[in-house]
């Protein structure tokens, strides 16, 4: 029995996110059925993010186990035919053998997000579904001012979404950077672990410093008033991207 890493990229617009569900197509399903369908065996497809409805991945990690042996290039190749053959808008990019006690999800020690705004008056057509797009005029250096009260290891209740099965809201932020390139601006966010939409929640209240709704040191406030009623709007999923699992 060999256990596989394998790095993954996905178009979640038509997605249920990663984790299988009754009604849907998710990402885990997609790569099990391709799977399955060359190895003639019911494998399970473990991911280090369950990713969101809708959310995207330029670097998502999952590992499976595989008890038949095959050169890597094959492997990689049979598994992309058959998720071309679905139209599934999956990607394996790279396949490699680990350990046995390798984990995608127990073994990561940090993982790193980009949000994408498109702060333009003209609608997105090429980037439709891959960007918020914002038309009017954002901030970006009171946006940046407001990230500071962000950065460290905090109670993020505030930025906690609906459902959150975390058992504690107490996470450490390692970064949160914001580059503007043209009419395009990138929420650089990377931690350990996050709650439940706290990277969409976080975002969408920084907007709203971009927009001049909250004053920066207003994220202080929310921060410490624990509470999700006196945070900011949750950004669309459209935005959202899964681009790196350090381990």
């Amino acid at each position: 029995m060999t256990r596989y890493k394998i790095l993954v990229e996905y178009d979640g617009t038509n997605l249920i996110g990663w984790q299988k569900q009754l009604e849907g197509l998710s990402v885990q399903e997609c790569l099990e059925k391709s799977l399955n369908a060359f190895t003639h065996q019911n494998i399970e497809v473990l991911a280090a993010g369950r990713t969101d409805a809708g959310v995207h991945a330029t670097a998502q990690v999952a590992h499976f186990d595989l008890d038949t042996k095959m050169e890597l290039f094959r492997l990689r190749e049979a598994f992309n035919a058959h998720l071309r053959d679905m139209k599934a808008p999956v990607s394996v990019l790279d396949i490699e053998p680990v350990s046995n006690d390798f984990h995608a999800r127990f073994s990561a020690k940090g993982r790193g997000y980009v949000y994408k705004i498109l702060n333009r008056r003209a609608r997105p057509v090429l980037l439709e579904n891959r960007v918020w797009w914002v038309p009017f005029p954002l901030d970006v250096d009171l946006m940046r001012e407001g990230t500071k009260y962000l950065l460290g290891h905090h109670d993020f209740s505030a930025f906690r979404g609906a459902g959150c099965q975390a058992l504690s809201p107490v996470k450490t932020l390692d970064r949160l950077d914001i580059i503007q390139n043209g009419d395009e601006i990138d929420f650089i966010v990377e931690a350990k672990s996050f709650i439940y939409h706290q990277v969409r929640n976080m975002v969408g209240t920084l907007k709203m410093v971009g927009d001049k709704h909250f004053a920066p040191e207003d994220v202080k406030r929310i921060l410490e008033s624990k509470k999700r009623s006196e945070a900011g709007v949750t950004a669309p999923a459209s935005g959202l991207y899964l681009n790196k699992v350090v381990y």
